[in-house]
């Protein structure tokens, strides 16, 4: 409807333009929602900023475009000059039942679109290190990169969810001697002499039996590491005590770690098409390229025996340090490698999903990969920040350090995958999440928004398994009269209806997946309290064209909730 308005717009504002003549050039139309009802369906300041150009006022430009306009074909009821030259649009109400058709019609097409046909584009979210399971923070960064994918998928793009990890490194070798004092622990065993980066009067040194147990002063205190210790004990007794590197305890612990996360992953509706481990970088001499590359530029210089990034050369606040004097690579070099290989690689539009402590980082990535010749416009970055559990009103205390932090598979137990995954989108990426444990386990539809949701879409099946009792057929989007929706409430709710498109082609375009879900807030507004009131809203009536109207309507509701909880990667329920 909206698009169609805006096409009529354009060919009058060409009509009017021609008729003045004179230079002009015609701006394009775009319509906006008012915030006041009064304000009419739509509305437009196009007049306004063609005065200067045409030498007219404002609404005086904005009455010769109503002139020119017309009822736009039938669309319109009614059109309005407000203010300095705003023009204010109503729909005629017949407009409103063909939305309705078209929604039952379309059915799970409906608010697809085509956007982004022939694009490809890559969404890295996640990115955690196999060092433990995930934590709330990566479960926001989950559920936000997933949705932003069914986004683009939804609107047309050839979407690619990738994840990105590193299994070597300094982390993982902290874990592997993590788990290497975990399992002498349990033997009760002295440990071999510290390694170089423990401090031997740190206290997380512990007694076992009287005897020192070697464990990293940054080491990984959670109690996964003791459980696959044992495993470890009682595949292989003491038989490793022997082992002087972590080699082989990393690599267990890798693994393990690994799989749990990727089935934690799957118990959230996420699975990614690549896994692409940092290591790959090394191997293909990726990383020796862009230092080679940079250098050549000028932009890679050796001091204080490390290599740096002559990042102020490209406008930023600082030089960076791409390689330690100990030769070992600093997170940025891998970063722009990987970030140079994707755009190799294809991808029209990069996203990265991220926390917002990469925030710093990001800059130096984008200006190296651009000096690299690289369409660095072509990677985005979504910043998430972190999720707070409340129980009782109160902070619920958490170390991600001292490992005494909540996962994501214990809150998604207590909670359930819907409901996290609801709570987890339902906020803007960039404001802190404050995660409401007593409301998330809480079953009443009526508070919990995710329920909400879910209970008014669940109930438009109730509404057809009574109709199928009583013999009455439900209709399709060619067999009902929409006429016969006359309510105030009830052309309010098939207009809220008819923005579903727009919600979704605008979060899509913004990254912003938690419009839908307040969208899906609002109609459940509307739509719960209607079936509510059974006097004034019976749907099953003793009038056959009234009832097959709001079983239609019923039909249209289904669709936007089915769809919109498809695009947020919750269920729709037939029954609650």
């Amino acid at each position: 409807m909206k698009e169609a308005l805006e096409a009529q717009l354009e060919v009058a504002l060409a009509r009017i333009l021609e008729d003045l003549g004179g230079d002009a050039t015609a701006p394009r139309v775009v319509l906006d929602r008012p915030r006041q009802k009064t304000h009419g369906d739509y509305a437009c300041n196009v007049a306004m900023p063609l005065a200067k150009d045409l030498g007219r006022p404002p609404r005086e430009i904005a009455a010769l475009l109503i002139e020119a306009l017309g009822n736009a074909g039938g669309l319109l009821d009614r059109v309005e000059i407000a203010g300095p030259g705003f023009i204010n649009f109503w729909l005629a109400e017949a407009r409103w039942h063909d939305v309705l058709l078209a929604i039952v019609k379309a059915g799970s097409d409906y608010g697809r679109s085509q956007t982004g046909r022939g694009k490809k584009v890559q969404v890295e979210f996640v990115s955690a290190n196999p060092t433990g399971p995930l934590s709330t923070g990566h479960g926001r960064q989950a559920v936000l990169g997933d949705c932003i994918a069914r986004l683009l998928d939804f609107s047309g793009f050839e979407v690619t969810r990738e994840y990105y990890f590193n299994n070597a490194g300094r982390q993982m070798r902290v874990l592997g001697q993590s788990l290497r004092a975990r399992y002498r622990e349990l033997l009760g065993r002295a440990a071999a002499p510290p390694a170089p980066e423990v401090d031997p009067e740190d206290p997380s040194w512990k007694q076992v039996d009287g005897l020192p147990v070697e464990f990293p002063a940054d080491g990984y205190r959670g109690e996964y590491l003791v459980g696959i210790a044992r495993g470890i004990v009682s595949e292989h007794g003491e038989a490793w005590l022997d082992e002087d590197a972590e080699a082989g305890f990393r690599e267990v612990a890798e693994r393990q770690i690994f799989a749990e996360i990727r089935v934690t992953l799957e118990r959230i509706g996420i699975d990614f098409d690549v896994y692409y481990n940092e290591r790959t970088l090394y191997e293909e001499g990726l990383l020796e390229k862009v230092l080679t590359d940079l250098r050549a530029k000028g932009l890679v210089y050796d001091a204080d025996e490390a290599v740096w990034f002559r990042a102020t050369a490209l406008g930023l606040d600082r030089e960076r340090v791409l390689v330690k004097r100990t030769g070992e690579p600093t997170y940025l070099l891998p970063d722009i490698a990987y970030h140079r290989e994707k755009i190799r690689r294809g991808f029209d539009v990069i996203i990265d999903v991220m926390g917002a402590d990469h925030i710093e980082q990001f800059p130096f990535v984008k200006s190296a990969v651009g000096a690299l010749g690289c369409d660095a416009d072509r990677i985005e970055l979504v910043l998430h920040q972190f999720v707070t559990l409340t129980r009782g009103g109160e902070k619920v205390k958490q170390s991600t350090r001292r490992a005494n932090f909540i996962t994501v598979d214990e809150l998604v137990e207590e909670v359930g995958t819907d409901v996290f995954r609801f709570f987890m989108i339902e906020r803007r990426a960039d404001a802190h999440l404050d995660f409401d444990l007593d409301l998330a386990t809480d079953r009443n539809w009526r508070k919990n928004p995710a329920y909400t949701v879910q209970y008014a879409h669940a109930r438009t099946h109730g509404i057809e398994r009574k109709a199928v009792l009583g013999g009455v057929p439900m209709p399709t989007g060619e067999d009902f009269d929409g006429s016969r929706l006359d309510l105030p409430e009830e052309i309010e709710l098939i207009r809220k209806l008819a923005e579903f498109p727009e919600v979704v082609a605008g979060a899509a375009a913004s990254r912003e997946p938690h419009h839908v879900a307040y969208y899906l807030r609002d109609v459940a507004g509307l739509w719960n309290p209607y079936v509510q009131d059974g006097s004034r809203h019976r749907v099953l009536s003793d009038d056959p064209q009234l009832t097959a109207a709001r079983l239609g309507l019923t039909l249209a509701v289904r669709v936007v909730f089915a769809n919109g909880l498809s695009v947020l990667g919750l269920a729709a329920p037939e029954q609650m």
